[in-house]
């Protein structure tokens, strides 16, 4: 496998109610032996776990009319929310922490930068965050479809190294294994492209949602953020343990480039809006020389209008451009924090959003450290 450290591992909902039943740690025990291993590596690990609506499904085995469709799943979910996390928890040393989110969340810049936010400070507090989608909730037109799309999404939140998919499937195949004996499994995928999509299957099992088409759309959005994808069986406890050693028995799907050049190239040159943050030579200094990120203290003046979340060029005393990144507040909020300490943040505004006004993963430089630009 690729060097990682950060990663969003999914489990499917196969692996979880392997028997059509309640939830079982059968397979659960040997992938939280994983997350606990990679923890005492140093590594972070977040969590899209499926089950839910199976849990609450099995909870109410003697029940036939649970009303309309959707209203019966979003009530599966909720009430099998809970057994779901139970299950999380009781495999785990760290304390485990619950996030749902819909595609409404994700699509809305500030409730995007808010979940980032929740997910980066429950890694730095050492909890295990466990993620699902908000199937109470949500709606058709609101819904991630799957917790495989899902996954890929919050590899991206996150600026996850890696995401793993665990399934009840051990790869990806050249045909449908189930109907082809002849089918073999293919290991490595430099890049996904249209005949490698067409390999897939159809929908998934009786237990989940998704199958292998939705893995490979997945690990397509994922790689879009410049994010590789592991695809292997987490019902084969061999498999799963050789994954601490840096093994993948399944199929690796490649990106073009990494995901720090993704995500930099998207930040120098995505549209920016009129908004500029003027910064001192100390400021360019940090900024140019490596992984700093912006503080409210080097701040001279702020110029046009944006948002929490919004794109904006940082330029030194003479205009010139030097950086550009994700502004963590409010045009109004920066110019008045502009020259202030950090600590002096919740103070000045009565609240906080971070230290930081750009964040330091979300900010790309224009020049180095000698003053040349950069492409």
């Amino acid at each position: 496998m690729p060097t990682w450290r950060r990663a969003v591992l999914k489990v499917g909902s196969n692996l979880l109610a392997a028997d059509g039943g309640g939830l079982t740690s059968r397979y659960a025990q040997a992938l939280a032996a994983f997350i606990a291993a990679s923890h005492k590596a140093g590594r972070e690990v977040v969590l899209v776990s499926s089950g839910a609506v199976a849990a609450g499904r099995a909870l109410l085995r003697e029940r036939t009319a649970l009303g309309p469709e959707l209203a019966a799943k979003q009530a599966l979910a909720a009430l099998g929310q809970a057994p779901m996390i139970a299950l999380w928890q009781s495999l785990s040393e760290r304390a485990v922490a619950q996030v749902l989110l819909t595609h409404d969340d994700l699509r809305n810049r500030r409730r995007y930068l808010n979940a980032r936010a929740t997910l980066r400070e429950l890694l730095m507090l050492g909890v295990l965050p466990v993620v699902n989608e908000n199937d109470t909730v949500a709606v058709d037109e609101l819904k991630l479809g799957d917790n495989d799309n899902l996954a890929a999404i919050v590899a991206a939140l996150v600026d996850a190294d890696l995401l793993l998919i665990a399934s009840d499937v051990d790869a990806l195949y050249n045909a449908d294994p189930r109907r082809d004996p002849s089918a073999e499994p293919i290991g490595h995928v430099p890049q996904l492209t249209a005949a490698i999509i067409a390999m897939a299957g159809g929908s998934g099992t009786d237990v989940g949602t998704g199958g292998m088409r939705t893995k490979l759309q997945a690990a397509e959005k994922a790689a879009a953020a410049g994010i590789p994808t592991a695809l292997f069986s987490g019902r084969e406890t061999a498999t799963v343990r050789a994954l601490e050693e840096g093994l993948l028995r399944g199929t690796l799907i490649e990106v073009a480039g990494n995901r720090l050049q993704a995500r930099k190239y998207w930040l120098r040159h995505a549209p920016a809006g009129s908004g500029r943050i003027s910064v001192d030579a100390g400021a360019v200094r940090a900024l140019t020389g490596g992984r700093a990120s912006l503080l409210p203290g080097g701040i001279l003046d702020v110029a046009g209008e944006f948002h929490r979340g919004d794109l904006v060029e940082i330029v030194d005393a003479n205009d010139r451009p030097v950086a550009r990144g994700l502004s963590q507040y409010g045009a109004a909020e920066v110019r008045r924090l502009a020259g202030r300490h950090s600590r002096d943040i919740a103070t000045v505004l009565g609240y906080s959003y971070g230290t930081e006004i750009v964040h330091r993963d979300d900010l790309a430089t224009l020049i180095d450290p000698a003053g040349e630009a950069q492409a």
